[in-house]
């Protein structure tokens, strides 16, 4: 897909066909920016370009067909159409290896095709999470391939999902690798909302990991507390309705569940590593969460002869009400059953790309015994047929009487 059409844009989003780089191209758009879409996924560029969403995103659709209509939304998979773009944010990020250890070749490549297009002055901003010194790293790479460009980090704290509502109302944190790469950032950023917060690069590297790590670490706290109560037979839900009521300090106290998706455990891991492994608080929270998977699959083998159970999984997706199924612990949960149980089925009400998925009457019908991997809304009012549920959600547990 090549945009051969001569076009002057305002913003060029690389990425921008992903979870977050769609969101902030349609809200620019929707503040009457022409905002250039540059991906390598032609597929999902071409659904967008369709009126399409690939993935749910609340609140999207109307932006989508007005900026559509506007005629303010363009695609390109060739980098030569990002050169008229005075400004370019770039949503990939650094992940982690098979050691939980970043990577900063992802960045890289994505960087080399571009830059011989790239212009002096041109701002360059960093909108994913990136480990502690990746903007310098940036700018002096750029530097050293002869680039002159303003560098900044800004990152993204939205929730996957409603991106568009948090994207205009929660603060934007801003950064510059210079004063000028600062003020432009925030020039852009200040179309959006007038809420900026501005920090120093690395200052914004640490603040974008610390708030996955914290909540991270919040889950597996929960899930820790959780684990505790059931091996004392005690209801874990009764417990957490008594801390929280009227008591506000307990207030963000999550419930358990699985803490998976395409964040909260990689940035965690990145802190660990920038710390050289001393992030013991970090390391702990992912045994805790990653755990939780073994600890339901103990818990079914405890009630369940296993090797003779169809066992059914609810939810295949990384969190409720999401079609996204990166990192996902419902697949673990899936690879570490699938040869100890008699059979295995999963259904899901959002996902598509998993062709192995059932509907979800075919899978309560068939199953002997069912785990609610992710609380889906679709879920509530599900005929489970008197079928034994492994629910630590607490979704579908009825309120004690007082």
């Amino acid at each position: 897909m090549k945009n051969k059409n001569g076009k002057k844009y305002d913003i060029a989003v690389i990425g921008g066909a992903g979870h977050v780089g769609l969101p902030l191209a349609l809200v620019f758009a929707s503040k009457g920016l022409k905002v250039l879409i540059h991906d390598i996924n032609e597929s999902s560029m071409s659904r967008i370009a369709a009126g399409k969403l690939p993935f749910i995103e609340h609140g999207a659709e109307p932006l989508l067909e007005k900026a559509l209509k506007e005629d303010l939304l363009f695609f390109s998979t060739d980098p030569a159409d990002i050169s008229s773009a005075p400004a370019l944010v770039v949503t990939i990020g650094t992940p982690v290896d098979e050691f939980h250890n970043p990577v900063h070749k992802a960045m890289k490549e994505c960087l080399e095709p571009l830059l011989p297009h790239c212009s002096d002055n041109t701002l360059l901003v960093l909108r994913s999470t990136v480990f502690p010194g990746t903007t310098e790293w940036l700018d002096n790479y750029l530097k050293a391939n002869g680039k002159n460009m303003h560098v900044a980090f800004c990152p993204e704290r939205i929730v996957q999902g409603f991106a568009i509502k948090e994207l205009q109302c929660l603060p934007q944190i801003i950064s510059g690798t210079t004063e000028k790469a600062e003020k432009e950032s925030a020039a852009l950023f200040g179309m959006i909302t007038d809420k900026l917060v501005p920090l120093k690069p690395i200052e914004a590297e640490f603040a974008k990991l610390f708030s996955n790590a914290y909540r991270y670490i919040q889950f597996a706290t929960t899930n820790q507390f959780y684990t505790m109560t059931a091996a004392a037979g005690v209801d874990y839900h009764n417990v957490l309705e008594g801390i929280k009521k009227d008591y506000s300090r307990a207030a963000d106290l999550p419930g358990p569940g699985f803490a998976a998706g395409p964040c909260l455990f990689k940035d965690t891991m990145q802190l660990a590593a920038f710390s050289n492994n001393q992030f013991s608080l970090g390391h702990a929270a992912m045994l805790v969460n990653e755990g939780l998977v073994m600890h339901m699959i103990g818990t079914l083998s405890k009630d369940h002869e296993l090797e003779n159970t169809t066992v059914g999984l609810l939810g295949m997706a990384f969190k409720a009400d999401s079609d996204d199924i990166r990192s996902s612990l419902s697949y673990k949960m899936k690879k570490l059953l699938k040869f100890r149980v008699k059979e295995l089925l999963t259904t899901d009400p959002h996902v598509t790309q998993d062709p192995s998925l059932l509907p979800a009457d075919e899978v309560v019908e068939k199953s002997d015994v069912l785990v609610l991997c992710v609380p889906h809304q679709a879920y509530k009012g599900l005929d489970t047929k008197g079928k034994p549920v492994l629910d630590i959600w607490g979704f579908f547990r009825k309120p004690r009487k007082r």
